[in-house]
C-alpha cells in the first residue's frame, strides 16, 4: 500500500471533497504544480483550473476548483476555495471551468468598476463639498 494524504476541499457551503490521495495535481498562478505524501509543507494561491488526485487504487480523479487556497501540511492537504465542480471528463470539465469561473469573473470584474466608480463619485462630491465650505 502506497503513503497517502488526506485531501479535503471546502467551499463557503460546505465540504466538497474529502478523500485519501497519493498525488495531488493543480495550478497556481505561477503554473501546474505537483505533491506526493512526503513533500514539505507548502502553501499557494490557485487559479480557476483542474484538481487533479490520484486515489488509493492509482485511479485519476478530477474537481475543477474556483481560485482558493491550498494548504500542504504533514500529510493533510486542505484546499479552500469558493466553488467546486466534481467531474470524470478531464476535457469536459476544463470546458466547464472555463465557462462558469470564467462567467463569475466577468460579473466581478464588472462589479468592481461599478464600485470604483461609486467611490470616484463619492470622493468627487466629498472635494466639491469642502470647495463650497471654504473661505
Amino acid at each position: 500500500m502506497s503513503e497517502t494524504m488526506t485531501l479535503r476541499v471546502v467551499t463557503p457551503t460546505g465540504v466538497a471533497l474529502e478523500t485519501a490521495a497519493t498525488r495531488i495535481v493543480a495550478v497556481s498562478p505561477v503554473g501546474a504544480f505537483g505533491m506526493l505524501p512526503r513533500h514539505v509543507d507548502y502553501v499557494t494561491e490557485l487559479i480557476p483550473g483542474v484538481l487533479i488526485h490520484d486515489d488509493e487504487g492509482g485511479e485519476e480523479r478530477f474537481l475543477g476548483v474556483n481560485s482558493g487556497t491550498l494548504v500542504k501540511c504533514g500529510a493533510e492537504v486542505t484546499v479552500a476555495t469558493r466553488d467546486a465542480i466534481p467531474g470524470d471528463d478531464l476535457s469536459a470539465l476544463e470546458r466547464r471551468v472555463a465557462e462558469t469561473f470564467g462567467r463569475i469573473d466577468d460579473r466581478e470584474r464588472a462589479a468592481r468598476g461599478a464600485l470604483a466608480r461609486l467611490e470616484a463619485g463619492l470622493v468627487r462630491r466629498f472635494f466639491d463639498l469642502g470647495r463650497e465650505t471654504s473661505p
